[in-house]
């Protein structure tokens, strides 16, 4: 039974959504916030459920011996160290939709707020002023809100605005013509946004390239009057340059709901009348609490159980109802790349992986992981289908998938293609309908082969002799035969042997089988088949 500990304050009804699915829990709410007491039990479970709280950080990671899987409740998953994570080969989940809508409408709220300085409207009245001239704000409808990050918060901000008669600019890489057209809104480039926005709202996560794009030369770029909200990530702004923009009257205001560091107990901005801050309230919502603590909690049941991966952020998704389909060409896909792995020498710098049939339209991404896994195992050993893509793209492998329908005899198969500094090699095959992988084609050669946990795999040239010569050198050295694959790519050329053994095969054994004539290449190959 899988284990999970939930760490901080998650809702107690996903704690009985684990319980009624079969897995054993440890609801602990305030043990994330020790973080020696955290690393001291971690090693004992199968899943970490967290919100804010719990830094999973490198020495967390490095204790949790059997951990699986990682669910934020919540998208921000900057509390979590996650290319130690993608290391060890821990699943990091988030819930990115359960808050959209919530975190949109504390951004729509803070934006009314600042123009029309309610906050500080209400503070006044309830100290028994009545200071009606002093609070004089700004119409919304006609003014220009220039959105930074249009992603599922930003997009939803965006249509609010719209419906606030307000002109929309949005800047995003990624947003399409046609995305922008649908939620009607004009895309533009930074520096535009900056020149033309009365307001500017922020919505895209902190990145590298993210980190202070409002800096001191963009707030400077700005036109004089503008307000910033910020309800995304604090370090999205240059703090300090933002107060001195807000001293010298170029900004009019802002409303933060982040801040660089937090809890933010003291800050440069705080006392400033012109700006609005809130404790980091944008997910707090009954609604929005509730259904991302269910969210994670169906999320990594579901992975912890069946295999299925949903909105994780270090591991392409496979859904629940694909899982079962998938987990044989899962499995068979890692183990065209350990094969392609263990009898390649040289730098691999080309992967090709070829989806046919069946197998180009099930989930690609995952295969494509697990065969990246498999190649790269051999050369660095701890490499795992969650960090097998990052450390492909590390060492400058060129990859490329290619789908396509069904051409052969097969219902689908998938094609392993590596090309190295000195060759191009090929591995392909197929699952049958046991569910077994088969290897169906080796360097353009046909045979039929069961993969097994120990086999020997030779080249040679097609010439009489050779198979009894090589089935007498094993049986001298007491190697015995479970299985012999032949082929050959025509009379008197290049052949192949995969044969299928009780033993680990010796390396004087196989000095031995690459002393015979004919003999190009003596592989040992194993793997794992339980």
């Amino acid at each position: 039974m899988p284990k999970v500990l939930v760490s901080d304050a998650l809702s107690e009804r996903a704690v009985e959504i684990f319980r009624e699915r079969g897995i054993d829990v440890d609801f602990q709410p305030d043990l994330g916030k020790d973080k020696d007491k955290l690393a001291e039990v971690i090693g004992q479970y199968d899943g970490l459920a967290i919100r804010s709280a719990t830094k999973v950080t490198d020495k967390i990671i490095a204790a949790a011996a059997n951990l699986r899987v990682i669910g934020r409740a919540g998208i921000g998953v900057d509390n979590v160290d996650i290319p130690k994570a993608t290391a060890r080969g821990i699943v990091v989940m988030n819930t990115p939709f359960g808050n959209s809508t919530t975190t949109a409408e504390h951004a729509i709220a803070m934006m009314l707020s600042l123009a029309r300085q309610i906050p500080q409207a209400n503070a006044s009245t309830h100290a028994g002023k009545w200071e009606k001239s002093r609070f004089m704000g700004i119409e919304l409808t006609g003014k220009t809100l220039g959105v930074i990050g249009c992603g599922n918060i930003g997009s939803i901000v965006a249509t609010r605005g719209v419906g606030l008669k307000m002109r929309v600019i949005a800047f995003d890489p990624y947003l399409s013509p046609e995305r922008a057209q649908q939620l009607g809104v004009e895309k533009v480039d930074l520096d535009t946004l900056l020149a033309r926005a009365d307001i500017i709202t922020l919505h895209t996560p902190l990145t590298d390239k993210t980190r202070n794009i409002l800096s001191r030369e963009a707030l400077a770029k700005t036109r004089k009057g503008v307000r910033i909200v910020n309800c995304a990530r604090g370090g999205l702004i240059d703090e300090e340059a933002l107060k001195d923009a807000i001293d010298a009257g170029h900004v009019a205001g802002a409303a933060l709901d982040v801040f660089a560091v937090e809890p933010a107990k003291e800050h440069p901005l705080f006392g400033n009348e012109n700006v609005i801050c809130t404790p980091h309230l944008g997910a707090s919502t009954e609604e929005a609490q509730e259904t991302v603590a269910l969210q994670v909690a169906e999320q990594m049941a579901d992975y912890l159980l069946t295999g299925a991966v949903t909105n994780a952020v270090n591991m392409p998704s496979i859904s629940a109802e694909e899982a079962p389909r998938l987990k044989p060409w899962v499995r068979l896909a890692e183990m065209l790349g350990s094969f392609a792995g263990q009898v390649t020498e040289s730098a691999i710098k080309e992967v090709e992986i070829l989806f046919e049939g069946v197998a180009s339209e099930m989930n690609v991404k995952a295969m494509t992981s697990a065969a990246l896994a498999g190649l790269l195992r051999p050369q660095v050993g701890d490499v795992n289908m969650v960090s097998a893509p990052i450390m492909a793209k590390e060492r400058g492998i060129v990859l490329s998938e290619v789908k396509r329908d069904k051409m052969g005899v097969f219902d689908g198969y998938i094609r392993l293609t590596i090309q190295t500094e000195k060759q191009r090699r090929s591995v392909a095959g197929t699952v049958f309908s046991d569910g077994k992988p088969r290897f169906i084609q080796i360097k353009g050669i046909n045979l039929d082969a069961e993969p097994a946990a120990h086999m020997l795999y030779t080249t040679n040239a097609d010439k009489p002799g050779y198979i009894g010569a090589l089935g007498t050198t094993l049986g001298e050295a007491g190697v015995n035969i479970a299985a012999f694959a032949l082929g050959r790519d025509k009379e008197g050329g290049d052949a192949i042997a995969l044969l299928t053994v009780d033993d680990v095969v010796s390396d004087a054994v196989l000095e031995k089988v690459r002393d015979l004539p004919h003999v190009l290449q003596a592989k040992r190959v194993e793997f794992d088949v339980e």
